[in-house]
Formats: C-alpha cells, sequence, structure tokens
C-alpha cells in the first residue's frame, strides 16, 4: 500500500513500483503511473491506487452431477490488472489520505465477481455428465473449459481485468459416494488379492508335492538300487559257493584220480612180484620168507630148529640146487 506523510495543509504520498496510483483533481486525471512520488493537497485530491502485480484467490465449488450427485471442486485462480485507469473507474480503489487505506473493500468485490464466473461454469460443465464420467475425467476438462470461458467473458474486460492461470487440484464426490464408489474397487482388488494368495499357496503346494515325489523316487530308486546290491551280492556268494564246490570236486577227482593211479601202480608193482614170487623155487621163497621174517623181528631169545623142520629145509635145498659134474 501506498504511503502518505501529511505535514500541515499538503502532504506526500509514496507508493510502490508494483502498484499504479492514479492522482484525481476536480474529476480529472492529475497523475497516472507506477511506484509515483508527489506532494498533493488532501482537501482538493481524490487519489486510487490499484495492486499490478498478480493476485491469486482459492476456488471452491460444490454442484450436482447429471444424475444428482454431489461434486465438489477445488483450485486456485490467478488474474491481474491490464488497464488500471478503466478498473479504477469501475471499481473503487480510492484512498484514505489520512490512513493510507482503501476506503472499501475493491479487492474482494473483484474476486466475488470472479467467483461467481467460475461457478456458473463449473455447475454448468457438472450437470452435464454423470458423476461416473466425471470422475473419469478428472479435473482438466474443467480447466480448460473455465479458462475458455473466462478468456473470452466481455465482463472482465469491461472492468479491466484479466485471468491468467486457473488450477484445479481436486474433483471429488461426497465422502458416501466415494466409499460406495469405492467399493467395487476395492472388492475387485481385494478378489485379486485373495486370488493371489490362492495361486501362491497352490503353488506352494504343488511344490511340496513335487519335492514329496522326488524324495520318494530318490528312496524308491535307492531301494531299487539296494535290492539290485542284494541280489547281485547273492549272485556272487552262489558264484562263489558253486566255484568252490566245482574246485573241491575237481581237487577230489583229481585226489581220487591220483589214488586210483598210485592203487594201480601198487597192483602193478605187486602183480609184478607175485609174477616173479610165482616163478621162484620153494627154497628161495623160504629164504625171503625167512630174511622178511628176521628184518621184523627186533630179537629173538629161542630158537628150536627140530630135526624134522631141519629134514624138510635140508631135502628141499637139495632138490632145488642142481646137482654138480663129477670130475
Amino acid at each position: 500500500m501506498a504511503s502518505i506523510k501529511n505535514i500541515g495543509f499538503i502532504a506526500q504520498l509514496r507508493s510502490d513500483a508494483s502498484n499504479h496510483v492514479i492522482r484525481y483533481r476536480s474529476g480529472k486525471v492529475r497523475q497516472s503511473g507506477r511506484g509515483l512520488v508527489f506532494w498533493f493537497r488532501p482537501e482538493t485530491a481524490s487519489i486510487a491506487e490499484l495492486p499490478m502485480d498478480d493476485r491469486e484467490m482459492a476456488l471452491f465449488v460444490k454442484g450436482r452431477s447429471q444424475d444428482f450427485q454431489t461434486v465438489a471442486v477445488q483450485g486456485t485462480l490467478t488474474w491481474h490488472v491490464i488497464d488500471p485507469e478503466l478498473l479504477a473507474a469501475r471499481v473503487d480503489f480510492s484512498l484514505g489520505l489520512v490512513t493510507g487505506a482503501y476506503k472499501s473493500e475493491p479487492i474482494q468485490r473483484i474476486e466475488t465477481r470472479l467467483a461467481g464466473l467460475v461457478n456458473q461454469a463449473a455447475l454448468q460443465y457438472l450437470a452435464l455428465a454423470p458423476v461416473r464420467a466425471l470422475l473419469d475425467g478428472g479435473p482438466e476438462p474443467l480447466r480448460h473449459q473455465l479458462e475458455t470461458i473466462l478468456a473470452g467473458d466481455p465482463a472482465l474486460a469491461e472492468i479491466g481485468i484479466a485471468v491468467t492461470t486457473i488450477r484445479l487440484t481436486n474433483l471429488a464426490p461426497s465422502s458416501e459416494l466415494e466409499r460406495a464408489l469405492q467399493t467395487p474397487t476395492f472388492e475387485g482388488l481385494q478378489q485379486k488379492a485373495d486370488q493371489a494368495t490362492f495361486e501362491r499357496r497352490a503353488l506352494a503346494v504343488e511344490k511340496e508335492r513335487a519335492i514329496a515325489e522326488n524324495e520318494l523316487a530318490n528312496k524308491t530308486e535307492l531301494a531299487r538300487r539296494e535290492m539290485l546290491l542284494i541280489t547281485q551280492e547273492a549272485e556272487n556268494a552262489r558264484n562263489r559257493a558253486t566255484g568252490l564246490a566245482e574246485a573241491q570236486q575237481i581237487e577230489a577227482a583229481a585226489e581220487a584220480e591220483r589214488i586210483r593211479t598210485v592203487e594201480s601202480a601198487k597192483a602193478e608193482t605187486e602183480q609184478a612180484r607175485m609174477t616173479i614170487y610165482r616163478d621162484l623155487p620153494p627154497s628161495v621163497m623160504m629164504g625171503l620168507a625167512a630174511r622178511e621174517l628176521a628184518g621184523k623181528l627186533d630179537t629173538i631169545e629161542h630158537l628150536n630148529i627140530t630135526p624134522d623142520l631141519l629134514a624138510t629145509v635140508l631135502g628141499e635145498f637139495r632138490r632145488d640146487t642142481p646137482a654138480l659134474p663129477r670130475g
């Protein structure tokens, strides 16, 4: 705001560069510009000060959709002065020359007019579509429509202001409707979560089953290999037993053959001896028998030779001995 210093019958006004000051005297503009500093007589002057910077105001509109559902719109609107002298002619921006404050509330009046235009356009937009379509579209279509309407509204150009930007931060239904609209989505998401949980559990069960089947297959394979090993060991034992029996049979046969050979040799030897003994004279046989007997006797304590035995021996000896030639 402008700073006014009163000194007796005159006063000095000092304004900022962001404000446009207009000094009137006798109903005519005497000075007009931004950031002015001048002296004036309070009893004959009238001064208006207009902000030239961008002004921002809050927006809040609550309307009904085509299907009679409450929808709220929130955002901000930015406006600025494009013709300060025209605006000063249409809206009272006069300053109190003692305090330097506005005599009325011009900014509020302008924002009330802007809010009315925004509300009218927003209510018309909301009434043209059902709430589902409005929520699916979001605030962006409404923002474009508001910018188009306010940019071409002659009521704003007539007072020398313009809207620069509109930002809508939210377009939402009532809390009850929002919960009702969220329920199908929430239930759908819950069903998907339940389905995912079921699939995870089914996958876990399938993995456990596969693991159990794999363990059973491993145990079966181990049992089969153990059975094969036992069968092979039994077969090896039978083969060893069969080989041992065959070896024993071969050894027995060899032993029997050896015995047969030895006995046959003994028999042949005995047969040869018997053949030799058969052709010997009785006296020789008697001698051999005596020698054999003497060989088996350790000592001879008594020997009885009877005359009959001696006569028989001598007789046999003479008979067997060839007669010597006489000479």
